[in-house]
């Protein structure tokens, strides 16, 4: 092809420790904690199979600064391949395993680049003989929050142009620590031919001609990093055309079903419903499927249905007798949805500081620590037996419903 060919991708937060899920099945959560290796041994057979000229990983290859041994491994032997294969790989390292870290390094094969701490350009020349300027840094801490983008300078010289950043975009409104902000302006006058972003998660495109590009994170890694996983092939063309392709590489994603009631609604009717919309699901999947049910206008149900769900017994039900294989579709949850809530709070703002909460309760373990003290109590602890999964997230489902409840009075 008359330019280049290459694949974009970021947030592999390889060995990630998938807190608050160990919960799940033992197979199910041993793929779960193998799915970061799985998504970027993908990736890898992609750039070979697409016959890539070289790929670009923009940031938190790793999921912690410590960088395990078993994470450095699974990286190094995916990099061979993409030596063997004639492939190199430029990578920059970001807030979540920033140069300072405290690890033991693993070398790395000689194909791999690896940007310092100040912004610099590595050139490189393809296979077909484009030259190839590639500009960016490595965090030399976890904290980076000036303005880098200020230090990238083009050099000339070079076919192409390409940027590579692990930051924050500051109208992007994310979730995300805004370290090294940046605008779409301040990059367009960078005059890159392409921009390869990294540190958010959800994939987007900010801008074309030239592409601004966050490829997102290669496995969801909780309930709110739902669908689609996966990288970009790239290929810019001396004409100043470019064509981006996704590629869909998660082996496990996160998904939301809804379940509409209706009045003097069944239980067959009910699970009918449940049943149409779970096959209509699994009909289109070629993965596995972890599932959170949001139940509309719980109140509609009757009182029999409405406690069969709170006790956990009906997710019990959806869960028996569930395989793994390489498409299943796993109901971990059930949520109300469309009950009514104070109309002081219309805004959500303490809504979403009340989801945040709860999400803390399972992702670090909180609500087992907060009994620790009741069970560990030498004479209240002879009359409490373990609290299962679905009589924790009932319980924690009715302590919301109690505080939405009590804002109304």
């Amino acid at each position: 092809m008359d330019g280049i060919r290459f694949i974009h991708t970021a947030d592999l937060h390889l060995d990630s420790p998938f807190q608050g899920l160990s919960h799940l099945p033992k197979e199910l959560f041993s793929r779960i904690q193998e799915s970061t290796f799985k998504a970027f041994e993908t990736i890898i057979d992609e750039a070979i199979n697409h016959n890539v000229d070289f790929m670009i990983i923009v940031g938190d290859l790793y999921d912690g600064e410590d960088r395990s041994i078993k994470a450095q491994a699974r990286l190094r032997k995916q990099m061979q391949r993409l030596k063997d294969a004639g492939i190199s790989a430029f990578i920059t390292h970001g807030n979540h395993d920033h140069l300072s870290g405290n690890w033991l390094a693993l070398e790395l094969p000689d194909n791999v680049h690896i940007f310092k701490e100040e912004v610099e350009m590595i050139p490189f020349i393809t296979k077909n003989g484009k030259k190839v300027h590639l500009y960016g840094f490595s965090y030399p801490e976890r904290h980076v929050a000036e303005k880098k983008i200020n230090d990238y300078k083009k050099i000339d010289g070079a076919d192409f142009h390409i940027g590579l950043l692990h930051g924050h975009w500051e109208n992007g409104g994310s979730d995300h620590q805004p370290y090294a902000p940046f605008s779409i302006q301040e990059l367009l006058k960078k005059e890159m031919d392409y921009w390869a972003l990294g540190h958010i998660h959800k994939r987007q495109t900010l801008h074309t001609e030239p592409y601004i590009v966050y490829p997102g994170n290669i496995q969801g890694r909780h309930r709110k990093e739902r669908g689609e996983k996966g990288c970009y092939t790239v290929n810019l063309y001396s004409s100043g055309a470019a064509q981006l392709d996704f590629i869909p590489v998660a082996p496990i994603k996160w998904e939301q079903l809804k379940i509409e009631t209706k009045e003097d609604m069944t239980f067959s009717q009910f699970y009918h419903e449940f049943e149409r919309q779970h096959d209509q699901l699994l009909r289109n999947e070629k993965q596995g499927v972890l599932l959170e049910i949001h139940i509309e206008e719980i109140q509609k149900l009757p009182l029999e249905i409405v406690k069969k769900i709170d006790n956990g017994e009906f997710l019990e039900m959806l869960q028996d007798g569930i395989t793994f294989d390489e498409s299943f579709i796993w109901p971990y949850k059930i949520n109300r949805a469309g009950e009514s809530q104070p109309s002081h709070i219309a805004d959500r703002t303490f809504i979403n500081m009340l989801e945040m909460s709860i999400d803390d309760l399972a992702l670090n373990d909180q609500f087992e620590k907060v009994l620790s003290s009741l069970y560990s109590h030498t004479y209240g602890s002879r009359y409490l037996t373990h609290i299962s999964e679905q009589e924790k997230q009932a319980l924690i489902e009715d302590a919301k419903q109690l505080i939405l409840k009590q804002l109304t009075v």
